[in-house]
């Protein structure tokens, strides 16, 4: 028996009239990926905190020479009145090879962040990352984990640390805790909405395949025009059936 041909318009003619089991089968698979990934998949939650990083400012100096005059009240006021100066200097010497400067040093702390012993030993299994932000010199740190407590915590902790391990590697420049983490209320995965949406689609197109290939394999003459598309020959007449139409 000829195969049948079938065109755009006869699929669409297919998809309309099993249009109700096509909707059913897409609102059935959005069902089930929403349940599946409200209850089998774990959520992950996010902190993040930031620092900052220069290559320019006097903190070393002027911690050494707090120092020395807690130790020589004699030079407290020479130290006090040269703390200042180096502050007055400070602020007018931030220039654009300052600021780019500052986005190179925080870039190569970012490395040496995240190789250090002493900061990826307080990340408790979650994971870290860090990355410059905006090609800035404030650097940006990320933990993720399936604690939010945990995450904020270690965010936090990691910021801390940076500073101790920059004064270690740099006897210039200096960094700072521009924002602490708090913690998230609100999972960054997994995505309930996209979740569901995709598996409405899912559905909707096994439902139109199904109802194309359920036609592709039924040999039955529904009507005139399957006889003439299979055989390519007119059809001038047929033969009703007054049993089936209740007649």
């Amino acid at each position: 028996m000829p195969k049948k041909q079938l065109s755009i318009q006869k699929i669409l003619g297919i998809l309309l009239h099993r249009l109700p089991m096509i909707i059913l089968s897409g609102v059935l698979m959005a069902l089930i990926f929403f349940v599946y990934t409200s209850l089998a998949i774990q959520p992950v939650y996010s902190a993040s905190s930031m620092i900052y990083i220069q290559n320019y400012g006097k903190q070393q100096d002027t911690d050494d020479k707090e120092a020395t005059s807690a130790t020589d009240p004699t030079s407290s006021s020479s130290a006090s009145d040269s703390s200042k100066q180096s502050n007055n200097e400070v602020a007018q010497k931030i220039f654009n090879s300052d600021i780019s400067g500052s986005s190179a040093l925080a870039s190569t702390c970012v490395t040496l962040f995240q190789n250090s012993n002493d900061i990826t030993q307080y990340y408790d299994g979650c994971d870290v990352s860090m990355e410059v932000t905006n090609s800035s010199f404030y650097i940006t740190i990320t933990a993720n984990g399936t604690d939010p407590k945990k995450c904020a915590n270690v965010a936090n902790i990691v910021a801390e640390k940076c500073d101790g391990v920059f004064r270690k590697y740099f006897s210039y420049g200096r960094t700072g805790i521009i924002r602490e983490a708090y913690d998230p209320v609100t999972p960054i995965s997994p995505n309930k909405t996209r979740n569901t949406i995709i598996g409405a689609l899912v559905g909707l197109v096994l439902a139109c395949g199904l109802a194309v290939l359920l036609e592709l394999i039924d040999t039955t003459l529904k009507s005139d025009d399957d006889l003439s598309a299979m055989y390519k020959i007119p059809v001038f007449a047929e033969i009703p059936d007054f049993e089936n139409s209740g007649r």
